[in-house]
């Protein structure tokens, strides 16, 4: 969440050297390229980098090691007792740009036995432990998306759902000063009413929440659900009713839909409501009326909430998730998905009565601005789920004229992702896997488009020493970078799910080594999940670093990893001059390279559901 984490920075004097007690980096352990830019010392452990959960059984299985040496060098695959169980030579790959290190890769496909406790050895150099098994990704599908309910605002988070250390009294709830969320003014000037706009997940590091950065979240959510329903053999049992740590076990809905629900009804909370001036639209964002201490449990903060003037782009938000809604909710709950669908529909004629109504990028006090001078994108995402509910061709037509149909370009930045600043390739995705009332030839057409798209970020992929289906512009690893990778490879996925080509599949179990260890900096991005996790990430209550008694970051949850920017004074002391895919640091205040947010574990959430299925199904297949 770039303006929030940044102005909570500047604005609460962040640190400019680790907190006491912190884990930080000593020597450079790993070789240096002789002519290269060397940048920080970072300690990266061992050279040997390899996925440190593990792979699939019957998956690709590839590793990198830095080394100064040119020519290919021998490696021995070990079970945890020591006992050789494969062996080969490396390829030599040269300097990797992103890394600005000398590299060579390692491929062990073949090697098919299960186990736990695997090392690769490399020239007597050792790599992280790993297990090799069918089932790796099933407990990452559940701990990702914990993060939703741990984040959750207006509810006690229950200490028989997340243990003593993570639970906390219900944050901005009635009980609070003013009233919590459930009593909010407008900024001066914006209106002239209270609202209640209670419930909602809290957005990233601090208790802000955002309709256009919950609109993503929960759309990503709702699809990994309506994957299930779209593509044959992907599995729905893990996300169904008592499968995910909710409170609302047992009512019939499944678990993710719950979680679903809580955002929903916190973004139609943010409507504006009929006979009020802007009737339809959406309050673009809530939160405190300066930036919160640090740290602060939600349920202790005692500053005064606003809401910040409707924008167009919030209110497309609200329309695309609330029409996707109402298809989802029908079979479940036939008057929450009415509801949706009215929202939805009202939310459309008021963005489409008000086109222009931008959010300021400059309205960063208390919280992310979430400028957005383009709606273009929101638009078309908008309109795409309203017609694939609906197949009113009022939207259809909307769809065909817009000059993003079609333009791989602009549905899937070549160099960055599909993010909450551009929403379209959500649309373009489902209308390419959920039925709706496009011609043959139409929806031919749309997943040419998306199979484009995964061509060129398999092709990253493959090009990449790391596997990782990421090329920003100019090389520069952008805030939230790992974001971006899980974005792309949800589209890799997608391909995958539509034409059963192995080599996106395998371009997106790539993604998640490098996420899980096989990458520069040898450093696991997921808290609790692998030998050289993430832990000290960027939150105000889930701030062990900064005060004992608070705990780390729950198990799985997804660092932004690194950003070129160095946008917080931790990162520019500690790691300037480092290479684009070395800029990170676990230090809770790194915000630039170590924040948390919704946004970036809902695409964590979607492609951990993808792996499962990915290991069930291969298995099946032997």
């Amino acid at each position: 969440m770039v303006g929030a984490a940044v102005a909570a920075g500047l604005a609460l004097g962040a640190l400019t050297a680790p907190a006491a007690g912190a884990v930080g980096h000593g020597p450079l352990s790993g070789a240096k390229t002789a002519g290269a830019k060397t940048g920080p010392k970072l300690d990266t452990g061992s050279p040997v980098r390899v996925n440190q959960v593990g792979y699939l059984t019957h998956g690709p299985k590839q590793g990198t090691v830095v080394t100064s040496a040119t020519k290919p060098l021998k490696w021995t695959l070990r079970a945890a007792d020591g006992t050789a169980r494969a062996r080969g030579t490396t390829t030599p790959a040269g300097v990797d740009p992103s890394s600005r290190q000398n590299v060579q890769t390692f491929d062990f496909s073949k090697v098919t036995a299960k186990g736990k406790g695997y090392t690769i050895n490399i020239d007597g150099k050792q790599s992280e432990p790993f297990s090799i098994d069918d089932n790796i990704y099933s407990p990452l599908v559940r701990d990702s998306l914990e993060y939703f309910y741990q984040n959750r605002s207006g509810i006690k988070i229950d200490t028989d759902i997340v243990g003593g250390k993570y639970a906390r009294p219900a944050g901005h709830d009635k009980a609070a000063p003013h009233g919590g969320d459930t009593n909010v003014p407008c900024q001066t000037g914006v209106c002239d009413y209270r609202r209640n706009v209670s419930g909602g997940w809290y957005d990233a590091g601090d208790q802000g929440k955002y309709v256009v950065n919950g609109g993503i979240s929960v759309a990503q959510l709702m699809s990994e659900f309506e994957r299930t329903k779209t593509t044959k053999g992907a599995d729905a049992k893990p996300l169904g009713d008592g499968k995910l740590r909710v409170p609302e076990h047992g009512n019939g809905i499944p678990d993710i839909l719950d979680e679903a629900r809580w955002e929903m009804d916190f973004l139609m909370r943010m409507q504006v409501p009929k006979g009020k001036p802007l009737a339809g639209m959406a309050f673009h964002k809530v939160h405190d009326k300066e930036w919160t201490g640090f740290p602060t449990r939600p349920d202790q903060d005692k500053q005064q909430r606003e809401l910040h003037a409707p924008s167009t782009a919030a209110t497309l938000n609200l329309a695309a998730t609330a029409a996707q809604s109402a298809r989802l909710f029908k079979p479940y709950d036939p008057q929450f998905a009415a509801r949706s669908l009215h929202v939805a529909k009202t939310a459309w004629a008021a963005a489409k009565a008000n086109p222009n109504m931008i959010a300021s990028d400059q309205d960063s006090t208390g919280g992310g601005a979430y400028g957005d001078a383009n709606v273009s994108d929101e638009f078309y995402w908008a309109a795409a789920e309203l017609f694939i509910t609906t197949g009113d061709n009022a939207y259809r037509t909307e769809l065909l004229k817009s000059p993003l149909h079609g333009d791989v370009n602009a549905l899937f930045p070549r160099t960055s992702a599909v993010s909450w600043a551009s929403t379209a390739g959500l649309g373009q995705l489902d209308l390419a896997t959920v039925d709706n009332k496009l011609t043959a030839k139409q929806r031919a057409d749309v997943r040419k488009t998306v199979i484009r798209a995964a061509d060129r970020y398999a092709a990253e992929s493959e090009k990449s020493a790391y596997g990782v289906p990421y090329a920003p512009k100019d090389g520069k690893y952008e805030w939230g970078s790992n974001s971006q990778v899980l974005n792309n490879m949800v589209v890799l996925a997608t391909a995958h799910d539509l034409t059963g080509k192995t080599r996106y599949r395998d371009a997106v179990l790539r993604g998640m080594d490098y996420l899980l260890g096989a990458n520069p900096l040898n450093q696991s991005y997921v808290t609790g999940y692998g030998e050289r996790s993430s832990h000290n990430q960027h939150h105000r209550f889930w701030a062990h670093q900064i005060d004992p008694k608070l705990p780390h970051p729950a198990r799985g949850s997804l660092a932004g990893g690194p950003n070129s920017g160095l946008e917080d004074p931790v990162a520019q002391k500690k790691l300037k001059g480092c290479a684009p895919a070395m800029c990170y640091t676990d230090n809770i205040m790194a915000f630039s390279t170590n924040e948390i947010t919704i946004n970036w574990n809902a695409p964590l959430a979607w492609i951990s559901s993808y792996a499962n299925n990915l290991g069930k199904d291969m298995a099946a297949r032997g």
